[in-house]
């Protein structure tokens, strides 16, 4: 199996004295904003995707996920993991068929999430997430090219466990072959620490809170190794827009005008193709 437009270098990337920061670009031409920022890595976001399909998070296809990851990686020269959500599957089989697939949109890495998708019931079966994750180990480690895979546990966004039940999901996961390990709403500084000296590979935080009690150069001493942030532009951006055209609805005032980026600056960002 052939992995189209494979970008190699992106494990090294955790490798570093330098913590890896990467936004979350939403569209193509968020991707083609944010890659000349100076960042060396871009994560896909399950709700930014979500927004510019107009759907709501976690409504969005297997084949519109990959058809996004597709054009998120073609229209940069870097590196992307994908936000994969659960993986568009609920069994070890479907999500090592997901892997495989993934990997030929052009895609570094991607996340596999333990959410099921059900909030009556919203967190895998330990055992059963723990075998998800191997299956997407084992297909990953079946590729021509090396791939990247990071392992989410979800229980703090769904209060469904303390730290010490994550921090062993995480564990498991670390154990099963994951190259990466996070949970989203983890943001005691003192449990991410715990975190990162409990397992051997790189952890991840995402930064997504407003309350959130720390700055990067604090999750950089405590030794995480990458970071993102989530839907959190998107957010900036669509609330940006949503105020602007509401209040625009509203007065009919043009005062809008005045805060919108000039013409030619804005097209500067992008290619004539």
């Amino acid at each position: 199996m052939t992995q189209v437009n494979a970008k190699p270098d992106f494990r090294a990337l955790h490798s570093t004295g330098e913590m890896l920061v990467m936004p979350n670009p939403w569209d193509k031409g968020s991707t083609k904003i944010f890659s000349q920022c100076g960042f060396k890595a871009l994560a896909t976001t399950s709700g930014g995707m979500a927004y510019s399909l107009g759907k709501r998070d976690g409504f969005v296809t297997r084949e519109e996920a990959l058809q996004h990851c597709r054009d998120i990686a073609s229209a940069t020269d870097l590196p992307v993991s994908a936000d994969l959500e659960k993986g568009y599957a609920d069994t070890p089989d479907s999500i090592a068929k997901m892997i495989k697939d993934v990997a030929e949109t052009g895609v570094a890495g991607c996340s596999i999430e333990d959410y099921t998708g059900n909030p009556e019931h919203p967190i895998f079966d330990e055992d059963l997430a723990v075998e998800r994750i191997a299956a997407a180990v084992e297909a990953k480690n079946s590729l021509a090219n090396d791939f990247v895979l990071t392992a989410r546990c979800e229980a703090y966004l769904w209060n469904q466990g303390e730290r010490d039940t994550v921090i062993r999901r995480l564990q498991r996961f670390a154990n099963a072959g994951a190259d990466v390990v996070f949970s989203p709403g983890m943001d005691n500084l003192s449990d991410i620490e715990t975190l990162v000296q409990s397992v051997d590979i790189p952890v991840n935080v995402v930064v997504s809170s407003p309350n959130r009690p720390y700055e990067l150069s604090d999750l950089k001493r405590l030794g995480v190794k990458r970071i993102s942030i989530g839907s959190s532009m998107a957010q900036l951006i669509y609330g940006s827009v949503i105020k602007a055209i509401t209040e625009f609805s509203k007065t009919q005032s043009l005062d809008f005008v005045d805060d919108a980026m000039d013409y030619e600056s804005l097209e500067s960002w992008f290619s004539e193709t």
